[in-house]
């Protein structure tokens, strides 16, 4: 397949600029292409059109009720990208013409048994000692904000500042946005990056900055990247509630089962969402017996009724790991900036990802919270374990 530079070329005659190549077709390289040709940029996206990470997606906007001691630094990453999250989806829409996706109704943390409820005190007291205050309620209270909780709900958190986004849809809005700036796909896998250049089988794509933002797959990519990135699979099924079934939660619902992290998260016309496993086993993608049985068990001790709910759809993707769970953001090498990494925090940090990656197109500092995330970093002796 061949891949002209010709436009890019020509592109540059006429915009002040560097012409970009974003690799990567997920949420993070999508907004990135989509806000550097809005800021003037003649912009390439390669995409092999693969299911990505972020097709299978939850949405959460969550920094404030997945906060965990010792990981501060990505708390104020997550808070920071949520502040910009609204004139984000506005912005959005009026570029694409599109819904968002955006859901402002909150987040509700559900405690059942004693282990569980201790979890939710402890993740209370550690937001209080950083600063972030959170609502304690009971069963009774928290039943009344969600009428479909169970009776085995004792105890809860109210977060109304974390929410949530349909995956699908603002993955749709973004790529609508991105092709009316002017963004060209290029359907292809990439191989291998170089300063100003991605490399395919029998062919190369040039242009003046390469950006790697290709999630689980992007440690092959660059030899910077190697080991730097590992892919941590996780299932999630997709429910609609029947007519004869309670509606789902209005607002997002998540919280420890057993020392099972799991969450659900509403959709429109009665759809849900219920993630995530979560397991280190390389790039495999098939959805397991276990797991589904495993999610099912936790999200019933919290909402029973979904046990009526139709089973839509099973999938897994593939999250992009690192050893401290930051993302890696910034310049590899002149020519090559990377923006993966990111987890399970993809659509929380594209807006704060996006303005950092073209402030560094241009030259400009990126916002200052985003040097936790500086691709050069240490690399702690045997890693962090990915937690659920």
């Amino acid at each position: 397949m061949s891949h002209s530079s010709t436009g890019l070329a020509a592109a540059r005659h006429v915009s002040a600029r560097p012409s970009v190549t974003v690799v990567g077709g997920g949420v993070i390289g999508l907004a990135i292409a989509w806000c550097a040709a809005r800021d003037g940029s003649p912009v390439r996206l390669v995409d092999a059109e693969e299911p990505a990470a972020s097709w299978v997606a939850g949405g959460m906007l969550a920094p404030i009720a997945e906060a965990w001691p010792g990981e501060e630094e990505l708390l104020e990453l997550g808070a920071a990208s949520l502040a910009r999250w609204p004139d984000f989806a506005a912005e959005l829409t009026a570029a694409s013409g599109l819904p968002s996706g955006l859901r402002t109704e909150g987040t509700l943390v559900a405690g059942a048994d004693g282990a569980d409820r201790a979890d939710l005190d402890r993740l209370a007291e550690h937001l209080a000692s950083v600063g972030r205050e959170v609502s304690r309620i009971d069963g009774r209270a928290a039943r009344r904000l969600e009428p479909s909780l169970g009776p085995a709900v004792r105890r809860g958190l109210e977060v109304p500042g974390d929410l949530a986004v349909d995956n699908r849809i603002a993955l749709a809005a973004l790529r609508a946005a991105a092709t009316n700036v002017g963004v060209e796909f290029v359907a292809d896998r990439a191989l291998r990056v170089r300063p100003g250049e991605v490399d395919f089988a029998d062919s190369a794509l040039r242009s003046d900055i390469v950006v790697i933002a290709a999630g689980a797959h992007s440690g092959a990519l660059h030899p910077a990247l190697d080991g730097r990135i590992r892919p941590v699979k996780g299932e999630v099924l997709r429910l609609r509630a029947r007519g004869s079934a309670l509606p789902p939660p209005s607002r997002t619902v998540r919280g420890p089962v057993h020392g099972r992290q799991v969450y659900l998260v509403p959709r429109d016309e009665g759809g849900l969402v219920v993630g995530a496993t979560q397991y280190d086993v390389g790039f495999d993608t098939d959805v397991t017996v276990g797991g589904v049985r495993d999610l099912m068990n936790a999200a019933e001790r919290l909402v029973p009724g979904i046990a009526e709910y139709q089973l839509v759809e099973a999938d897994a993707g593939l999250r992009p790991g690192t050893h401290d769970n930051l993302p890696l953001l910034g310049e590899l090498e002149p020519g090559v900036l990377v923006a993966t990494g990111h987890h399970r925090n993809g659509f929380l940090l594209a807006p704060l990802t996006a303005e950092a990656i073209v402030a560094a197109l241009s030259g400009r500092e990126p916002p200052p919270v985003v040097r936790a995330a500086v691709p050069g970093r240490a690399v702690e002796t045997g890693g962090r374990p990915c937690r659920s």
